[in-house]
């Protein structure tokens, strides 16, 4: 009866053992998964971060080519026309185009609705729902 009692006692203390070394190396493969994720994620940052530059220098540049097509249409309209009234034509245009681009992006604002992704939420709703159903069984 004894020798039972010990060979429980070994495989209790090698089972404890075993859980133990389980839970440190699976804490130490996380932590090495969150520095490697860390890692790659600065480097990634870094990269965005030089891409979102350019991107913005870009802007500003197509900014300044469009202000001298601008300007051009403006002097080829001087060359039958006033000044002031190339320049006047030439900003109504603009205008016009910039109420048209503003009146079709509040449409789509419209239609977006709200910032919340009701889709996800309502899938997570029923999702809940029916664990909850599943659980009272």
């Amino acid at each position: 009866m004894s020798t039972v009692g010990q060979e429980t006692r070994g495989t209790d203390e090698s089972v404890s053992v075993l859980v133990s070394r389980a839970s440190q190396q699976i804490s130490e493969l996380v932590r090495e998964e969150m520095s490697l994720a860390r890692a790659e994620m600065t480097r990634k940052g870094k990269r965005f971060g030089k891409g979102g530059g350019l991107v913005g220098a870009a802007g500003l540049i197509a900014v300044l080519a469009a202000q001298a097509l601008v300007a051009t249409g403006i002097a080829a309209l001087a060359l039958v026309l006033p000044v002031w009234a190339s320049a006047l034509i030439v900003t109504a245009v603009l205008a016009v185009a910039a109420a048209i681009a503003a009146t079709a992006g509040k449409k789509q604002f419209a239609e977006a609705g709200g910032p919340a992704p009701a889709q996800t939420i309502d899938s997570v709703k029923a999702d809940l729902a029916e664990i909850k159903e599943k659980a009272h069984r």
